[in-house]
């Protein structure tokens, strides 16, 4: 039998001591999307609730401002 062992996620941003997610970060930010230009869950990613919120504000302004495409091509 093979046990699987989880790996407890984190928030990315409470552990780097990152208050607020700024919309022109696109960097940081992509790496909580995927292929399709998604935000992705915080059951996949381990982002606390406070910071899902702030990052998807920001994802969401940086679409506006076109820094960040609505969808993969």
């Amino acid at each position: 039998m093979a046990t699987t062992i989880k790996k407890e996620k984190r928030c990315y941003f409470c552990e780097n001591n990152i208050t607020q997610i700024d919309y022109k970060d696109t960097q940081t930010m992509k790496k909580f999307m995927n292929y399709y230009s998604k935000i992705l869950p915080r059951r996949r990613t381990g982002i606390c609730s406070a910071h899902q919120r702030k990052l998807s504000l920001a994802v969401k302004r940086a679409r506006i401002m076109a820094l960040i495409p609505f969808t993969a091509r």
